[in-house]
């Protein structure tokens, strides 16, 4: 097979979450241990951290990626969803791994999958191990996909964990109570090794700190390490908006203050980067050498580095059009956040969502003032567009429905006054037909 037709393969012969649903979700770690093991065990045979959380695990993914290899270090990244192309869940460096490579592992590897019967989700994650083991990097941050506790990466055993935050997703999988989906997440907490948790959350925390005291691993909560100081988010006019590149804010811990600048401007990146230079912290301690301009060097340029796009990103300026992948109640309110602080005479809001979640909390936080234009991802799990703007229109929210993710930012574009604002988001799988 070549490269479209390997993707095909994998895309309609493996069960894929982000088409199907839960049903690709897989109980236990049996797929993946019995396909790394085929592969010779190649989670063993790198460095890693692991990375959880409900938000912000990709941005703090991509960020801490960014920092080791402006420190000189060979560095993989495996994160999902991709947007654009497959091979954005595996990089080295920030570059995506070849479209051969896919072909070959596939090729390699197609009566083992056929045995298996891996998920599309399991057979990424060794295709990842196996890539990461052979280019032989000197670390590798692995994003978690879903949970913590059964989720397929959680067959590493990585120097460092984090877990940024919990927050209200996929309840039908992890459970219908903030302490239940902390206590998935806090199944990467592994005997002896070290964990951040972003945010001290006091209806979640002790969760985290039992379940460390348990496996004798130090627990280290990131927003009690570091205060921010004075904060420059680069929205102080529609002007400065439209042409600042960078969220400028300083970090104080008990013996530092970091100055930066990052190219990530969504005002909750600030939560994230102190989950960062805490794990800085942390891999200096077990030897690396990780010093205060490579962590400034990068978060300057972490888009550029790691090829991240989605959050809180510039489409255009004329109208100013804005896309986020934030897509449960704790991200809308970042978001909406972040709407606030933008100077706009009227909100234009191009929403999808996807229909196996309970969409009703995201709607209510949505404000009344604003024109909707809904619309469907293109994925078989997306929400029919019928069904959303019934859904909507039931908590005051008013607008039309298109066919087509594109036809609705085009429709709310060709709207919009040129001081008012356009924002599309809802779903990952909005921002992805977009960018």
């Amino acid at each position: 097979m070549n490269y479209a037709e390997t993707l095909n393969y994998l895309y309609n012969q493996l069960p894929m979450f982000t088409r199907v649903g839960t049903s690709a979700f897989k109980k236990d770690l049996t797929n993946t241990i019995a396909l790394c093991d085929r592969l010779g065990n190649p989670q063993h045979q790198f460095k890693s951290v692991h990375v959880a959380g409900t938000n912000g695990k990709g941005s703090t993914s991509h960020m801490l990626a960014a920092v080791l290899q402006t420190a000189g270090y060979k560095t993989g990244l495996y994160t999902s969803p991709h947007l654009k192309d497959f091979r954005e869940r595996i990089r080295i460096n920030g570059q995506m791994i070849s479209e051969d490579e896919v072909v070959d592992f596939v090729a390699k590897h197609r009566a083992d999958f056929e045995e298996i019967e891996p998920s599309f989700f399991e057979m990424t994650v060794a295709l990842a191990f196996d890539a990461f083991a052979r280019h032989e990097v000197d670390i590798a941050v692995i994003e978690v996909g879903l949970g913590g506790r059964l989720d397929s990466t959680n067959i590493i055993t990585p120097l460092l964990s984090i877990i940024t935050n919990i927050g209200w997703d996929h309840m039908n999988m992890l459970g219908n109570t903030l302490p239940k989906i902390a206590a998935e997440k806090a199944g990467i907490i592994k005997p002896g090794i070290p964990v951040i948790i972003g945010e001290h959350q006091p209806e979640v925390a002790q969760v985290f700190i039992e379940k460390a005291q348990k496996a004798g691993a130090e627990l280290i909560f990131a927003s009690e390490q570091w205060n921010e100081g004075s904060i420059e988010p680069g929205t102080r006019n529609r002007e400065a908006l439209e042409n600042e590149k960078y969220l400028s804010a300083s970090f104080e811990a008990l013996n530092a203050t970091h100055n930066l600048q990052l190219d990530l401007t969504g005002s909750y990146q600030l939560k994230n980067v102190k989950a960062v230079l805490c794990a800085v912290q942390e891999l200096n301690t077990q030897g690396f050498n990780i010093a205060v301009k490579h962590v400034a060097e990068a978060l300057r340029q972490v888009k550029t580095l790691t090829g991240l796009q989605g959050r809180w990103q510039t489409l255009s300026t004329h109208p100013l059009t804005i896309c986020d992948t934030g897509h449960n109640p704790d991200g809308i309110l970042e978001v909406l956040k972040n709407i606030a602080a933008v100077p706009y005479e009227h909100l234009h809001f191009v929403i999808g969502m996807v229909n196996d979640k309970d969409i009703t909390k995201v709607l209510n936080l949505l404000p009344k003032d604003a024109t909707y234009y809904f619309c469907k991802p293109d994925i078989p799990r997306g929400l029919e567009v019928q069904s959303l703007q019934q859904q909507a229109m039931m908590v005051g929210l008013q607008g039309k429905t298109y066919p087509t993710v594109p036809e609705a930012l085009q429709a709310a574009q060709q709207k919009a006054g040129p001081k008012d604002l356009v924002f599309a988001g809802g779903s990952t799988f909005v921002v992805a037909e977009i960018v």
